[in-house]
């Protein structure tokens, strides 16, 4: 058993947030384990890259990985130190950000669509749909979207809009896609000490903004919409992960685990060469080295 299945949703069970834990030490981990963990991320670090190598090499699976989290919650880290390790030309990495003119003008999943990865690849989400039944739902922000007023009146828009999502990952994984999504879950307190951090030291200045505080306002709110999420689009097929992150060492070493354990479960394997590819292959060694006798 995996030291996240704890942590793990896949509609079977409902999660509880206020129940879950958001530090190492609740989840039963002493901090003088740190540098344990640290040194078991390295080695999924290695075991990530390895395996995403075959699967780039393979491209018959592609792998979304979907980050969601309050403001300073550590997703701009967890995708350096985690995502970070593996070859680049294998990774896209898209930050949904406050949608623009031509988002809006368009269906909500339709800017995730574009963001696919092709088979063999691997996406991160930082933020993403799901951000269309949080802030949009913690703010009423559909009231102000231009659409038939037959869907921002229905009752059931964000009930739907749960099903759309379901419906989506499901399409994904019929399609050959994993996804595996990720909700750090932080702390109250913890926020409010990385905020102070990001206010009193100077090169961190410029990741706080005073929209931090209001949203801060929304907080049970937000957690409210993150649980109605999360229990609503929890699958087999597509997971929630709800990560304690108050420790980001902690954080990392699972978001490395679960990682490693799903290319793992993809088994990707590197392209096995027909015998007449082999034998070209040999044609080819030949005449390299006799170019080299030719130079001598």
């Amino acid at each position: 058993m995996a030291e996240y299945d704890r942590f793990a949703f896949d509609g079977e069970r409902e999660p509880n947030l206020s129940r879950l834990p958001t530090s190492a030490r609740k989840a039963g981990v002493e901090k003088n384990m740190k540098a344990e963990y640290i040194a078991r991320t390295q080695k999924n670090l290695a075991r990530i890259a390895a395996l995403q190598d075959a699967l780039y090499a393979e491209g018959r699976e592609g792998l979304v990985v979907v980050l969601q989290a309050m403001d300073a919650a550590g997703k701009d880290s967890t995708v350096k130190h985690v995502v970070g390790a593996v070859n680049p030309q294998g990774v896209r990495v898209t930050s949904f950000k406050q949608p623009g003119k031509e988002e809006l003008a368009h269906d909500f999943l339709w800017r995730a669509a574009r963001a696919l990865p092709a088979r063999g690849g691997i996406a991160i989400f930082n933020r993403s749909y799901y951000e269309d039944v949080l802030v949009v739902k913690v703010h009423q922000l559909q009231r102000t979207y231009q659409m038939a007023d037959r869907v921002l009146e229905d009752e059931d828009f964000f009930k739907k809009r749960y099903r759309h999502i379901r419906r989506f990952e499901e399409y994904l994984y019929d399609n050959s896609y994993r996804v595996v999504k990720i909700f750090l879950h932080l702390s109250k307190d913890e926020q409010k000490k990385r905020f102070l951090e990001r206010i009193d030291d100077a090169a961190k200045n410029w990741k706080f903004s005073a929209s931090d505080l209001a949203e801060r306002a929304h907080w049970d709110e937000y957690q409210q919409a993150y649980q109605d999420a999360i229990s609503a689009t929890a699958s087999r097929q597509a997971p929630w992960y709800v990560v304690p992150a108050d420790q980001k060492w902690y954080a990392r070493y699972l978001i490395s685990q679960i990682l490693a354990d799903t290319l793992e479960e993809m088994a990707p394997a590197y392209p096995a060469l027909s015998a007449g590819e082999k034998a070209h292959l040999k044609e080819c060694k030949a005449s390299l080295l006799a170019e080299e006798e030719q130079e001598d």
